[in-house]
């Protein structure tokens, strides 16, 4: 290297990160600049180094090299990527508060029943609820500690791993597709107009980061309202089945295997509403119950987020 800012491909290669190969290929892509010549030498800047940890960046964030070439040429015309970077580093960034922690081999094992369980573990690595830490067997990073908090009650309450895991990944396919239909209700109602011109303007695209701040959360407000809702509606549907009363807002009526109660409750009840209305009188109970317990869970929630 002849001075700070001036490197053989090779030094550039250490600096970057990258292979020479890599820097090769970049520069017959159009992606890099060709280097000075300096009789049998060719000689590299600084801008050469900025350019290859833009790319490395942009790669990071799933861009393809074709569309790295867009943005690089659009910048190189004068038409600034400092807003589409920043669009990028919105898009990316975390969309949730919550922070990783980390759970030792140990109290994860006793957490799920004190007996190690290999396959649950490789099906909770492969689902992304935990990651390994290289070079250390004995922790595990939890990108998420709610969701393996869900788990653990799932578990303590009798539900299998292998039923946990499966459940999570038909959740997950179920969320992932509400998350691309918003995507796609937003994109073509809102953002289309900032990103209708490949790459977009350097303005537009740091209006749109700020769109993407403010919209962010809609889409978990009303995920979380209509979950809300059904819960409420299947939850109190599901309890009047298996009560043995009619459900009014389905036509199949009563579920033909009601679930026998204690006498003594029965006789209780009989004895307050009469035998003709039994079944009212517990269906109506147990609607008010879950009715209760879902305004107990939004009020709590409500307040946690606050």
């Amino acid at each position: 290297m002849h001075s700070s800012s001036e490197y053989r491909i090779e030094d550039l290669a250490h600096a970057s990160g990258a292979t020479v190969r890599t820097i090769r290929a970049y520069q017959d892509r159009g992606l890099l600049p060709r280097p000075e010549r300096r009789g049998r030498s060719n000689v590299y800047g600084d801008t050469h180094l900025a350019r290859l940890r833009q790319i490395a960046d942009l790669l990071d964030r799933g861009y393809t090299l074709a569309s790295i070439k867009e943005l690089l040429e659009a910048w190189d015309a004068g038409r600034g990527l400092g807003g589409v970077l920043g669009l990028v580093a919105e898009v990316s960034g975390p969309w949730t508060d919550e922070e990783a922690a980390r759970i030792s081999r140990a109290d994860l094992d006793a957490t799920f029943g004190g007996v190690p369980d290999e396959q649950a573990v490789r099906d909770a690595v492969e689902l992304g609820i935990l990651e390994r830490i290289p070079g250390n067997d004995s922790e595990f990073l939890v990108p998420s500690p709610q969701e393996l908090a869900v788990a653990a009650e799932l578990y303590a309450a009798g539900v299998p791993l292998d039923a946990i895991s499966g459940h999570l990944r038909e959740l997950r396919g179920q969320v992932e597709h509400i998350a691309a239909r918003f995507l796609d209700f937003t994109t073509e109602h809102v953002f289309a107009r900032y990103l209708g011109h490949r790459p977009p303007t350097d303005a537009d695209a740091a209006e749109a980061a700020g769109l993407v701040r403010r919209l962010r959360p809609l889409a978990q407000q009303t995920v979380d309202a209509e979950l809300a809702r059904a819960m409420r509606l299947f939850a109190t549907r599901h309890l009047q089945r298996h009560l043995g009363a009619a459900d009014p807002v389905s036509p199949s009526g009563p579920d033909p295997r009601p679930v026998t109660l204690p006498a003594d409750t029965v006789s209780a009840v009989e004895s307050l509403v009469g035998p003709e209305n039994v079944t009212a009188f517990i269906s109506a109970a147990a609607q008010r119950e879950v009715q209760a317990r879902t305004l107990d869970a939004l009020t709590a929630h409500h307040l946690s987020t606050d």
